[in-house]
């Protein structure tokens, strides 16, 4: 008897906390990892179109050189600053994003140069390499939209009763941070072009 009624306290117990978060507060946390991974994914494929399209520019448009070196600057700081996901930190974020948005700022720049150069721009290299890159951005949007999402859903979890109980007695998770938009006002500012 004894036994049978341990037994159903342990099943009612766990079929409480299966519906407070025991699965899903690190599921959830998985999806956040994983979606970081995408979001690193893409600016790391950024940073590897970088060097072939300064190649081709270079060749066309010999004298920006101060636009090429900053872009090749702000490329090698960009793929410094590493953040892992179980490390996330709003200091770390912004220190990523700032570093990403100054390699955005250097390759609007590298693009408004190429516009001065009708045969680079009619150079099949370059267009492809152009494509390419506007390809990869939307991909980092896309991964970005997708990581922000699952941070939404993870932060729900840690914080709303009652799955934030849960990850108080079991886990001790801490809020994952977001993207930030005021650390990207750089980035939306459009380059200014002088002549």
């Amino acid at each position: 008897m004894k036994n049978s009624l341990r037994i159903l306290s342990l099943l009612f117990i766990t079929s409480l906390l299966s519906g407070c978060g025991v699965q899903s507060i690190p599921q959830s946390n998985n999806a956040v990892e994983a979606r970081w991974a995408d979001v690193l994914s893409q600016y790391q494929r950024r940073a590897d179109l970088i060097p072939n399209l300064v190649e081709v520019v270079k060749g066309y448009a010999k004298h920006e050189k101060e636009t090429l070196e900053n872009v090749i600057k702000a490329r090698a700081s960009a793929t410094q600053v590493q953040v892992n996901a179980n490390d996330l930190t709003p200091e770390k974020m912004a220190e990523f994003q700032r570093a990403q948005g100054q390699l955005t700022g250097a390759l609007s720049r590298l693009m408004v140069v190429a516009e001065q150069y009708p045969n680079l721009k009619a150079n099949q290299n370059f267009r492809d390499l152009q494509v390419q890159l506007e390809g990869t951005e939307n991909r980092i949007n896309y991964a970005r939209e997708q990581y922000i999402e699952s941070v939404n859903q993870f932060n729900n979890l840690v914080t709303v009763f009652p799955t934030s109980l849960t990850n108080k007695i079991l886990f001790h998770f801490e809020k994952k941070p977001q993207f930030s938009v005021e650390n990207e006002q750089d980035i939306k500012k459009a380059p200014a072009v002088k002549f």
